[in-house]
């Protein structure tokens, strides 16, 4: 078991709504991920990292798409890992497949 913290809580289904419209946060990050995905595991760490370097201003979560397969399909998303920038509760963009952190922070620099 590794030492280091995470930042970034999941999310479960009967939560989500709260999440995109109840956090102070303008901006929701939202990272669909599973256990099983290698590439999750790669985006991983950059989520950390924007959940750090956007602390007070962004809000970034995660959902398991196996416990949570209804939100999933709801944003009619076939493949994980899966990066959805929510503002003020709507869906602005979505960024499937492992990005470079620079795609993620421009994301959600253009909704602050």
């Amino acid at each position: 078991m590794s030492s280091e913290t995470h930042i970034v809580a999941y999310v479960q289904e009967s939560e989500f709504d709260v999440v995109l419209n109840g956090s102070e946060e303008q901006v929701v990050v939202v990272d669909f991920t599973a256990s099983w995905c290698g590439p999750c595991r790669l985006i991983a760490p950059l989520m950390e990292q924007l959940a750090e370097e956007y602390k007070g201003r962004a809000k970034v979560v995660k959902v398991d798409v196996d416990s949570n397969k209804p939100i999933f399909k709801q944003y009619g998303l076939r493949s994980i890992p899966a990066v959805l920038f929510f503002k003020e509760g709507v869906l602005a963009e979505t960024i499937v497949g492992v990005s470079p952190y620079e795609q993620f922070t421009n994301a959600i620099d253009k909704l602050l």
